[in-house]
């Protein structure tokens, strides 16, 4: 399964259940990107060290939670040890505390089983929109606020502690909360405008994930010795940067 597309993004499709692999592969061929497909996390991870070696690696992974053996999280993971692109989860699985493993292990997105194929393709090509504003937008400065330090460019917040400059471990959806809020220190933000601005699309998914990434965001800070109102909740209107410059 796969077709090569000269100048098409890739996508790395895992799922144990071969008629969906089939369906995917198909629909996202037609919709003109290159594909790559494994039916195991095994087979998946064989097929990112290939794309990797050959020099174009994967642009966006689709990837199925309930699998036999190493299930997705735990692919997630490894996958994250080399790639930096965007993850989105397909899963019936609904509880909270699977979605706070998901964006444990390093997922930007969950699309609910069953899934119209027409709604995951938006979602995939607002990602991949999304990856190509930050490559052309990196802004080359520092800005400070007291003891933490954000570098938009590198894409790296650290925080001045008694011990020295330690960097915080966010993932690639975290690091865009703060870069939006930083940016705009004091305006506030609701849910939907962040969701909006950080995921790229409007009410074709659950703003209501926000809280979980702020609340990681949150814990890190803290944990790191930074200070533990980083990001302010305003009751009832949403969020807006606290930390002082």
């Amino acid at each position: 399964m796969g077709v090569t597309m000269q100048g098409s993004k890739r996508l790395l499709i895992v799922d144990d259940e071969s008629a969906i692999v089939h369906m995917l592969d198909d629909y996202f061929r037609m919709e003109g990107y290159e594909t790559v497909c494994a039916l195991n996390a095994g087979a998946a991870l064989q097929a990112v060290e290939a794309a990797l070696a050959g020099g174009r690696g994967i642009d966006l992974a689709l990837l199925d939670v309930n699998m036999p053996g190493m299930d997705g999280f735990e692919l997630c993971r490894r996958v994250r040890e080399s790639l930096e692109c965007p993850i989105i989860f397909l899963t019936a699985r609904i509880e909270d505390a699977d979605q706070l493993d998901g964006f444990a292990a390093g997922a930007d997105d969950y699309v609910l089983k069953p899934f119209s194929l027409q709604v995951l393709g938006s979602r995939v090509k607002a990602h991949l929109a999304r990856e190509d504003r930050r490559d052309s937008s990196r802004d080359a400065g520092v800005l400070r606020f007291g003891d933490v330090a954000i570098d938009y460019a590198a894409r790296v917040a650290t925080v001045n502690t008694s011990s020295g400059v330690v960097a915080l471990d966010l993932t690639r959806t975290e690091f865009d909360i703060i870069a939006l809020l930083s940016k705009h220190a004091g305006r506030v933000y609701d849910r939907s405008q962040i969701y909006e601005e950080v995921w790229g699309w409007d009410a074709t998914g659950d703003p209501s994930i926000v809280r979980e990434h702020v609340r990681r965001i949150r814990k890190k800070c803290q944990d790191a010795g930074g200070p533990v109102d980083l990001i302010e909740t305003v009751w009832g209107v949403g969020y807006r940067w606290a930390a002082r410059s």
